[in-house]
């Protein structure tokens, strides 16, 4: 593969949104949790504890959700930027794959900080604080479009944010998973599909981009000019900073909507503190000491029992986005057009817009009963199915170091590569959204056998696989890489 070619083939590079937790149906009857878990629940009344939230409470979940991952969709939406001012370096080629593994990384260490210390801290103060550190953090990205510096200071510089981004969206993804439970599996719903719309957004708003940007340009031929990377991230950065203001506020209309203070009364005083608004009060009470103490004491021990508990489901999420770190976009953005009047930059564009497209799709489906998939068994073997798209991605037009060796791509059809990539990610969404709202539900699994107080144990730990399988998944890509370019990927 030509210089030029492969520079355009990673000029972009998209996240797969993460799916919070839903459902917390509670069941009249602990269920026996041998045998096959749609026999069991089949024969037990369950009763569904919905709390009805209003189209303003819905919204306001549905941006929320949006902000958790707004920042890091416009980080990597910016990467032809970021590849610009990297120009010449030795770590220029590389550069997608050192963002997402720093990024996976520090979100994975720090989310365990966030999931263990979650019940003792105010979920309404962490939602504020990260919000504005993502705001100051984006801010810091659109001020360095202005300045220009070092190849390796600028490296260091957007790594550095990114941990400090993945650090403020761990607390943030928690805090708003936890306010959303209270309201249900419908304030839950708007926050998974906040999270899945704004991949779809950004990636239609790229796609406008690079078509504007090779109008009239030959698709063999890479733009060298900078500058209109330089506008592109200046706006994408600054509409992301003012959005982010935009949800602390309408974050702090919601606590005082008369339906919140509702549903933090409700909640339960053991195993809930960090739910209330005066939580550090409560703590401090003499008739919540022995349930503090108790947790405290029993955290550790509780944490790895349910994790025993949910194995199957907390590795089938964690293989999901194994598989989809893995190839996408270390193979899938390898891959050209097999058509020659198709740009490069566009085909890779509209590549990553039918990725989300299908996460989006494979979330919506999950609201539908009919299509619904309860069973931990089937849910991990539909998980360790996706590895089948692997080979099929190879069979695709594929830039290999030696395309002599290969003998020249088996799919040949550029429709049939976006067709599989758009299964791809209609997998993705399902198949994680599916365990991540099974986990926890006390109506469709057994294994939890009624305990309402392993519910949001049980979602926390499906959360930290989830975030643990996108970690493993970047390293591995990695590895990846290595193959098809036949070099080392830490340096071309």
């Amino acid at each position: 593969m030509s210089p030029e070619r492969h520079s355009v083939a990673e000029a972009i590079y998209h996240p797969i949104p993460q799916a919070p937790v839903a459902s917390n149906a509670i069941p009249s009857a602990s269920p026996d949790p041998e045998g096959d878990d749609e026999t069991i629940l089949s024969n037990s009344r369950v009763i569904h504890a919905h709390v009805e939230v209003d189209s303003r409470i819905r919204w306001i979940h549905f941006l929320l959700g949006c902000a958790v991952l707004l920042p890091w969709n416009a980080i990597i939406t910016a990467t032809p930027f970021f590849l610009s001012r990297l120009e010449g370096t030795s770590v220029k080629s590389a550069f997608s794959s050192y963002l997402s593994t720093t990024f996976t990384a520090a979100n994975f260490a720090f989310l365990a900080h966030a999931t263990a210390t979650a019940k003792q801290a105010s979920n309404t103060r962490r939602v504020l604080v990260s919000l504005g550190c993502l705001a100051i953090l984006t801010f810091m990205l659109t001020v360095s479009t202005w300045i220009s510096t070092s190849p390796g200071f600028f490296f260091a510089f957007v790594l550095a944010n990114a941990v400090g981004q993945a650090a403020a969206g761990s607390y943030l993804q928690t805090a708003v998973v936890a306010i959303a439970s209270l309201f249900g599996p419908s304030a839950m719903q708007a926050v998974m599909s906040g999270q899945a719309a704004v991949a779809v957004a950004i990636s239609g708003v790229q796609v406008m981009s690079a078509a504007a940007s090779v109008r009239g340009s030959d698709p063999g031929v890479t733009v060298e000019s900078s500058k209109p990377e330089e506008q592109s991230a200046f706006i994408f950065f600054s509409l992301s900073t003012v959005f982010l203001v935009a949800c602390a506020v309408v974050h702090t209309w919601l606590i005082r909507m008369p339906a919140y203070k509702a549903v933090t009364s409700r909640a339960p005083p053991q195993g809930r503190i960090g739910l209330h608004e005066d939580s550090a009060l409560l703590e401090e009470t003499s008739d919540d000491s022995e349930g503090y103490s108790y947790r405290k004491a029993d955290e550790k021990h509780h944490v790895v029992r349910i994790a025993k508990t949910n194995v199957v489901f907390n590795v089938a999420v964690a293989y999901v986005f194994v598989v989809t770190l893995a190839v996408f976009p270390p193979i899938t953005i390898s891959v050209l057009p097999t058509n020659p009047t198709v740009h490069p930059l566009i085909f890779s564009a509209v590549h990553f817009l039918m990725f989300n497209v299908g996460d989006f799709a494979g979330r919506s489906i999950c609201s539908l009963p009919r299509l619904h998939v309860w069973s931990a068994r089937r849910l991990l073997t539909l998980s360790l199915l996706r590895t089948l798209f692997i080979p099929l991605f190879l069979m695709c037009n594929v830039q290999w170091a030696s395309p002599s060796s290969t003998g020249g791509p088996i799919i040949s059809s550029d429709v049939f590569f976006m067709i599989i990539v758009l299964l791809f990610g209609l997998t993705n969404g399902y198949v994680s959204s599916m365990c991540m709202m099974a986990a926890p539900s006390l109506a469709h699994n057994p294994r939890l056998k009624g305990r309402t107080e392993d519910v949001d144990v049980a979602a926390t730990v499906a959360s930290f696989c989830l975030v643990g399988g996108l970690a493993v998944g970047s390293i591995l890509s990695f590895g990846v890489r290595a193959i098809v370019c036949d070099c080392n990927p830490f340096t071309e």
